[in-house]
């Protein structure tokens, strides 16, 4: 039997290191599915329940190996699905491969069923590379193509195949004019800066005395280098949230994460702070950084467009964050002076902690959001992987949970999308299948669509080496997040219409499709509850009933946002007494005038 497009396109992928794909099918792209059956297992391909979840899936996978993730879908709905959770992977800077279906050559322009021009619509979430199949001699360089760009440029690239192609017999590009052939292969280079540029750098951190570092993603890879060169500075270090796990919060030095979703100590850190080193990050919000002027700056990342884009830096090096601190370490002077900064940061942490513990422990109708996290922390075992959605579920897995060494967190950063946290908690599970999993999920993205990848844990956790895998639920039967940006930054109540959401029994369903559910509404019953959780012998759903009135406060209340909060008060919150309640428990009654 002659080799077909698709079977050709199969073994390419392989050849590639391809090893998991995740997708769903359809009639324009059955080509591809016909040869993956018949190519026995090479690539596993896990089926998801929608095509977005899909490419979240591939997004995290990405992410938690450091490998090319893949995705795929057919024609029209199925291709379009793809792109929220694409745009997911380009935004955090992934090497995702999409592979979409198309309708046949002799139809396109016919406005045929299924016909949606998907070069122009992939053109901007998969614009470093992105192509449409129209011979079987081109399929070769296709591929080798999408793959090389995607792991050089950690982009988003996309392939796009008529279904009358994938089944054509497969023909290798003719050796004449016009002709391309390419191969397969790439090796991740040594990326570091010129020695004049280090020294550059370290002139800048050198003459600080108060030096401050923020790591992200790209220094993941990084810890004991930037470890190394904050004692030597005697710098402290704040984690943007896509960084959460790049250091250790056991460090005293480590204030945790920065921003809206960020710590006390970590903003205290960047106002106070006449040295900046910025270490494979992104982080947008300036206004969390130092005022321009107040502090020199160094930006370490691979890739050149971040740098000196959030703050103007006196030395910007592009480079991989691990080799560079490493040419960086010995240019840098050991500090001789009093460890007063040191002793500051390490003293702001100590009160930091004691904080979120009063917080969480505070009192509430029925559940403090923060204690779910809070009873949690202790708990983690070794080498876990921690996934959070977008919402106010993400202030408290920001700030209450302590990252020990070995472990590995991850969420929607730059998109910051609902319903990411349990497509990528599967996907953390096929990336490391004897690794613990544990995902916390806001309701209001269960119902969107994470419950349906439930019913995809029941299909595949037998296979999974250590079946532990728990999502925890925030059950508050409101959109929290925003009902909180409504009053904080716009000066709005809650608009119940737009935020108000069904109580579901999210345990109930999972005890339907054959895992366990746990249900909590009594704050003393959480740590057993995570205890039986983390000793279950199935996939675990965690249900709890917790407070939306309890605020998700920013490190730094401005003027502002107090005005707005009192505005939304006195306009007639629905919930006004429960508001003013829960505010002044977290230790903000003295900016509500006349409460």
């Amino acid at each position: 039997m002659a080799q077909t497009v698709g079977d050709f396109i199969v073994e390419r992928l392989h050849a590639w290191g391809v090893r998991k794909m995740f997708g769903y099918p359809g009639d324009g792209i059955n080509g591809v599915f016909g040869a993956l059956n018949r190519a026995n297992g090479k690539i596993e391909f896990i089926q998801a329940r929608h095509e977005e979840m899909a490419a979240f899936m591939a997004s995290a996978y990405a992410k938690f190996t450091g490998e090319l993730g893949v995705c795929i879908a057919t024609s029209g709905p199925g291709a379009s699905h793809l792109v929220t959770g694409l745009y997911d992977a380009r935004l955090d800077h992934m090497p995702v491969l999409a592979i979409a279906g198309q309708q046949s050559r002799n139809a396109m322009g016919g406005h045929y069923q299924q016909e949606v021009d998907l070069t122009s619509l992939l053109k901007d979430v998969a614009g470093a590379f992105v192509e449409q199949a129209s011979t079987p001699a081109q399929v070769r360089h296709l591929v080798d193509r999408a793959v090389r760009i995607a792991l050089g440029e950690r982009r988003v690239t996309a392939i796009i195949l008529p279904n009358d192609l994938q089944e054509a017999d497969y023909q290798e590009p003719p050796r004449k004019h016009g002709t391309l052939h390419s191969g397969v292969g790439f090796a991740k280079p040594k990326t570091i800066p010129y020695d004049h540029d280090l020294r550059r750098a370290a002139d800048v951190l050198n003459s600080g005395r108060k030096v401050a570092i923020l790591v992200g993603a790209g220094a993941l890879y990084a810890a004991d280098e930037v470890i190394a060169v904050a004692n030597k500075l005697e710098a402290g270090a704040a984690k943007a949230l896509l960084g959460k796990a790049a250091l250790p919060d056991d460090l005293p030095w480590v204030t945790g994460s920065i921003g809206l979703l960020g710590t006390e100590p970590s903003y205290k850190l960047m106002m106070e702070c006449d040295t900046l080193l910025v270490v494979g990050s992104g982080f947008p919000y300036s206004e969390f950084l130092p005022k321009e002027g107040q502090a020199r700056g160094v930006q370490i990342d691979i890739a050149p467009d971040m740098l000196s884009l959030r703050y103007p830096m006196e030395v910007n090096l592009v480079g991989d964050a691990a080799e560079t601190l490493r040419a960086l370490l010995p240019l840098l002077k050991s500090r001789k002076g009093d460890g007063q900064w040191r002793k500051t940061i390490e003293k702001n942490m100590k009160d930091w902690w004691k904080t979120l513990q009063e917080r969480a422990m505070a009192d509430a109708a029925p559940v403090n959001p923060q204690r779910v996290t809070w009873e949690l922390s202790p708990r983690l075992p070794d080498r876990v992987i921690l996934t959070s959605d977008s919402g106010s579920c993400a202030n408290w897995y920001a700030r209450d949970l302590k990252i020990r060494r070995d472990m590995m967190a991850s969420l929607s950063g730059g998109l910051a999308s609902m319903g990411a946290a349990v497509p990528y908690a599967i996907a953390a599970k096929f990336a490391h299948p004897d690794r613990p999993v544990i995902a916390l999920v806001g309701d209001g993205a269960m119902q969107m669509n994470n419950m349906a990848e439930l019913i995809t844990v029941a299909k595949y956790w037998r296979q999974w080496a250590d079946q532990r895998w728990i999502v925890c639920v925030f059950n508050n039967e409101d959109l929290n997040q925003v009902t909180w940006e409504q009053r904080v930054m716009e000066g709005d109540p809650k608009f119940n219409a737009s935020q108000q959401i069904p109580d579901v029994p999210y345990h109930r369903f999972a005890e339907l499709i054959g895992l366990k559910g746990i249900y909590v509404d009594r704050p003393d019953a959480l740590g057993t509850a995570w205890d039986s959780a983390l000793a279950a012998d199935r996939p675990v759903v965690l249900e709890v009933k917790t407070d939306p009135e309890v605020p998700p406060l920013p490190p730094h209340i401005t003027f502002e946002q107090a005005r707005h909060l009192t505005e939304s008060l006195v306009k007639g919150d629905p919930h006004e007494r429960s508001v003013i309640k829960e505010t002044a428990k977290q230790v903000l009654a003295s900016i509500i005038p006349g409460k």
